[in-house]
């Protein structure tokens, strides 16, 4: 089943930044692009207002001025719109499930200042089947020009990073990009360490080769896969939010694998993809897990 790129919009800047991101990515990947709209009934006193069916019929209208922007710039574009009731996280996930990927927009760097950052957009991104990219204001074509790497995170072993490097290197055949994949890499106590592990680790000549042939393993298939795809290994001592992000100073994308952790309080996405969320200036995308 072919699936389109569902863009969330809401009427804010940063979702209209969204909407324009995910036409391009629906262009070039000769998808459809499903416009969808999140909306629940809220009472007014304006009598004309409490009407819930003038309410959905507002949201239509919005939804329709939004997607009729995107036709008008890509008339050869099959574009859909939708406004979804329900409580916005559950409608979004919803959504996101149908799509080959759901585009949100977001806002802010730092503390958390925007919806998609807060609890809503947590949740979105942690039950998603399916990639979430968020996208800032402002985000321009000009960014995707050539040059700009995709960069893509590995960790672990080839398997726990395997849909991630997929869409990297997906996106990057679409865009005749380079993807650079980062691995990072600390110091870890000796006592972390197993007789087996050990020895591979002198068969290896050390922690950092060690970690190199990891990266080169876990990005073999891909390679394979995609060969016209330029690909530059970076393999660095550091936190993994901290290398990603001076990695991708000057990308056009950054992709995550999600690792999302069930708590008292909620759902919360891992702190890798929790700080490339609050700090990377470029859209990101957050793949699950297979």
């Amino acid at each position: 089943m072919t699936r389109p790129i569902t863009a969330g919009v809401d009427g804010t800047e940063e979702s209209l930044a969204a909407l324009a991101w995910a036409a391009r990515e629906a262009v070039r990947r000769k998808l459809a692009l499903r416009v969808v709209h999140a909306w629940r009934y809220q009472a007014h006193e304006a009598i004309e207002a409490a009407d819930p069916e003038v309410q959905i019929g507002w949201a239509k209208e919005a939804v329709g001025e939004a997607a009729r922007t995107v036709t008008e710039r890509h008339p050869e574009l099959e574009v859909s719109t939708d406004v979804i009731e329900g409580a916005d996280a559950e409608a979004l996930v919803a959504a996101a499930d149908e799509a080959e990927m759901l585009v949100l927009g977001s806002r802010g760097h730092g503390r958390v200042m925007g919806f998609l950052l807060g609890s809503v957009g947590q949740q979105v991104i942690v039950e998603a089947t399916r990639p979430v990219v968020l996208v800032r204001a402002g985000d321009e074509p000009a960014a995707e020009a050539a040059g700009r790497e995709i960069v893509v995170g590995q960790q672990g072993e080839p398997e726990d990073s395997a849909e991630a490097l997929r869409f990297a290197f997906e996106t990057a055949a679409t865009r005749g990009a380079t993807v650079r994949a980062v691995r990072a890499w600390t110091l870890p106590p000796v006592f972390a360490y197993s007789p087996g592990s050990l020895k591979l680790l002198d068969e290896a000549g050390g922690l950092e080769p060690y970690e190199e042939r990891a990266l080169a393993a876990a990005l073999e298939p891909w390679r394979d896969r995609f060969p016209e795809v330029p690909v530059v290994q970076q393999v660095e001592m550091g936190s993994a939010g901290q290398v990603l992000l001076s990695a991708a100073q000057a990308a056009q994308l950054m992709v995550v694998g999600r690792r999302a952790h069930r708590t008292a309080v909620g759902s919360r996405i891992g702190s890798v993809a929790h700080g490339v969320l609050h700090h990377a200036g470029c859209p990101v995308a957050v793949v699950p897990p297979a």
